[in-house]
């Protein structure tokens, strides 16, 4: 440890002695116009804007069937009830990690620190991966309350959970890889012939409570989104059931508005979160098939999936606009809110009718 913070030293030394010797009046004299117009300095800006542009591209969306038999055909496996949700989980986890710049939301250096969009888009799918690694260890794994829980999945729910901005001592990156190495593990049990102590159950139950966290997720961002407009609501907390009570009161009325700083924070959250949904769906599409057939909910889920699909349609303008509900400027928020509004009320529907015998 000392050794590392003795090496840092020197570097950050040698660093700020090299800045000082490049804008010494003796250096720029003999360097030339370039740097004495300052013109080194402006396109060290303009490369790290074009590095900024790329990082903060979203990753394009994959085949979960094809993803699924590719990823273990490379360890000389075939997909099984649970293989697909799985493995889903592992790739959206390992391309929050790995897509272009890697995972930026504990970057501390250039352009890094001056991305504000992509960190958030992040958090988004990453919330989500948090809800499904949660599900898949409490329920999905288990088949009744009284069950043991798998050994790795208890590895990899709290390492998912870990911090999302820790730099170092431990990073967030290595704490996410160690939880993705347990996904791992879980994941060649589960498809190895022979072995129980992985399983994946595909019950109605299961599905859906974890329809009913993604409900809750949902309609919070579908608030927040609205609020970029600003709104007096009428408080409705305590609504439907005469005997609730909260800690402390609040008025009848509320004004509810997303801070003007925070309106593209959270369009890219829920764009993030968005995306990573679409990935699960499709994998329960296909894990859960029978049970949704049985139930006739094939055609809600894909309803579901194709609200949440508009979601990621590509974007015009450079910023987020955020004009009137009926103003002459689009509103980007409330478009994306009423998507997931939609997205919502086809989840209430799915639960419904996976409750029904």
């Amino acid at each position: 440890m000392k050794d590392f913070f003795g090496r840092l030293a020197r570097s950050t030394s040698l660093l700020i002695s090299r800045i000082a010797q490049l804008y010494h009046p003796k250096t720029l004299r003999e360097k030339g116009w370039i740097w004495g117009s300052g013109l080194g300095t402006i396109t060290l800006i303009i490369i790290l804007y074009f590095i900024g542009v790329y990082w903060s591209s979203v990753p394009d969306r994959f085949n979960v069937r094809d993803n699924t038999r590719n990823t273990l055909a490379e360890i000389n496996l075939e997909p099984v009830t649970g293989s697909y949700t799985t493995t889903t989980l592992l790739t959206v986890i390992e391309t929050l990690l790995e897509k272009p710049g890697g995972y930026l939301s504990n970057d501390i250096m250039p352009p890094s620190v001056f991305l504000d969009n992509i960190p958030n888009w992040e958090f988004g799918a990453l919330t989500q991966v948090r809800d499904l690694a949660r599900s898949l260890r409490n329920d999905m794994s288990r088949s009744q309350s009284q069950s043991l829980e798998n050994k790795d999945l208890a590895i990899t729910e709290p390492q998912f959970n870990y911090s999302n901005d820790s730099w170092i001592f431990p990073s967030t990156e290595g704490e996410y890889y160690q939880g993705i190495d347990a996904l791992k593990r879980y994941l060649s049990s589960l498809s190895l012939q022979g072995k129980t102590n992985a399983q994946f159950f595909a019950r109605a139950d299961n599905l859906r409570d974890w329809l009913a966290i993604m409900e809750k997720r949902l309609g919070s961002l579908s608030q927040r989104l609205s609020a970029s407009v600003g709104q007096e609501r009428i408080n409705t907390d305590l609504a439907g059931d005469p005997d609730a009570a909260q800690s402390t009161s609040t008025s009848d009325h509320v004004t509810v508005k997303t801070s003007w700083l925070e309106i593209d924070d959270v369009f890219y959250e829920a764009r993030g979160s968005t995306w990573a949904l679409i990935h699960f769906l499709h994998a329960v599409e296909i894990d859960f098939h029978e049970i949704l057939k049985k139930k006739n909910a094939l055609v809600s889920l894909r309803q579901i999936i194709r609200e949440l699909e508009a979601t990621q349609e590509p974007i015009s303008s450079p910023v987020v606009l955020n004009g009137g509900g009926f103003g002459i400027f689009a509103n980007y928020s409330l478009v994306m809110a009423s998507y997931i509004s939609r997205a919502n009320a086809a989840i209430i529907d799915l639960r419904n009718l996976l409750s029904q015998g």
